[in-house]
């Protein structure tokens, strides 16, 4: 059984369609990690004063969570550029195989790749921007170092493309019956 309405012509206008927008995250966050490689200073002082909470209400309850260490803040963040640096590659093999075996049907492992390197971003923006940095060093309270709207941006929109990237690969395959 196939899925309704479908007789398999679809899914290579939405392989192609996972490829565009893998390849778009893959540019993302390659800029990304390009930006914070060549431009270190900036968002080094970014993670700094979150990990520090020098910026939040200063409420004691929550203050002994505060990373104060500059050797312990450098290394969280040449961490988050290495990791960045990491989804960018693989992202952009993912793009590279999607073109490549995408004209013959081939395109199993570029979507293996596409989830994984989708998965690190939503790691990176979900469990370390938005609920580590977000929450636990409440980086919501910050004026001026409040990142949490860019990492739900960015987790919902890797969300979206991980949604087509996995149901590109379901067009046309037989559907469960679990009778």
């Amino acid at each position: 059984m196939r899925i309704r309405g479908n007789d398999g012509a679809g899914s290579g206008g939405l392989s192609w369609t996972a490829a565009v927008l893998t390849g778009t995250v893959a540019l993302y966050i390659a800029l990304v990690a390009f930006g914070n490689i060549t431009d270190f200073g900036t968002n080094r002082e970014y993670v700094r004063h979150v990990l520090a909470m020098d910026t939040t209400f200063q409420d004691p309850d929550l203050m002994w969570r505060a990373v104060t260490s500059r050797g312990a803040q450098d290394a969280a963040y040449v961490a988050v550029i290495a990791w960045e640096s990491v989804a960018a590659l693989v992202l952009l093999a993912a793009t590279a195989l999607w073109v490549v075996r995408g004209r013959s049907g081939g395109a199993g492992r570029a979507r293996q790749l596409a989830t994984v390197g989708l998965l690190m971003m939503m790691v990176l923006f979900g469990a370390g921007f938005w609920a580590i940095g977000g929450e636990w060093f409440a980086m919501w309270q910050s004026k001026q170092w409040n990142g949490v709207e860019a990492a739900v941006r960015n987790f919902l929109m890797t969300g979206v493309v991980l949604l087509v990237v996995q149901f590109s690969g379901a067009v046309g395959r037989p559907a469960r019956t679990d009778a």
